[in-house]
């Protein structure tokens, strides 16, 4: 089995994967969405946490040997991207999606000087909007940001432009795909289900409306 499809499978197992077509969950968009991902949940399962740590560690070794420091999305982020961090004894930050609104103002959390190669970590990628608006904070800063490292994406088509069009590569330990491989070799789902699930990835805006 694939690592993708293996982390797909302990998602599952944990519940921070969840897939139900019968009642679509509604996301702050107002998609509907026949997939639950939370992945707040792995810290919660120490062995899915060392996978986690394991594999976000060995993709930045792997695809950014250059970088300089680990940068966590706030809140979902932090967690997954300090553990990577501690692994590659590399100095960690976080973003936070709006200045702190007291004390000194903070959106950048943690030192970060300019010219340094970043690695942003990120939990979930959906469309792509908040985890690029992490990175245009940095680059503002002065940061060069080589690269994003997260959990899990769904694929959409929107999202994949967007980093294309950024100019950032983006891994991922487990994504859509091979969810959907997975489902259908365990008969999580069945074909005509499968055929409804793909029909969302590709347009989630008006899937189920």
């Amino acid at each position: 089995m694939s690592t993708q499809k293996h982390f797909a499978e302990k998602l599952l197992q944990i519940k921070a994967l969840q897939i139900n077509l019968q009642k679509p969950y509604v996301w702050a968009s107002g998609w509907n969405s026949p997939v639950y991902c939370d992945n707040r949940k792995v810290l919660s399962y120490p062995y899915v946490r060392d996978f986690v740590k394991s594999e976000l560690a060995n993709m930045v070794l792997e695809q950014f040997p250059d970088a300089d420091v680990i940068a966590g999305v706030a809140t979902a982020g932090i967690a997954h991207g300090v553990m990577a961090a501690d692994l590659l004894k590399l100095p960690f930050i976080y973003v936070r999606a709006k200045p702190k609104e007291h004390g000194m103002g903070n959106q950048i959390e943690g030192v970060l000087e300019k010219g340094q190669k970043v690695v942003v970590i990120e939990d979930l990628v959906s469309t792509g909007k908040s985890s690029l608006q992490v990175v245009d904070v940095l680059r503002e800063e002065g940061a060069e940001v080589v690269g994003m490292c997260a959990l899990f994406t769904y694929g959409f088509p929107v999202a994949d432009e967007a980093f294309e069009k950024a100019g950032v590569p983006l891994y991922t330990i487990s994504n859509y795909n091979a969810l959907m491989e997975l489902a259908e070799e365990i008969k999580l789902v069945d074909a005509d289900q499968k055929a409804s699930l793909e029909a969302w990835r590709v347009s989630p805006g008006t899937w189920g409306k």
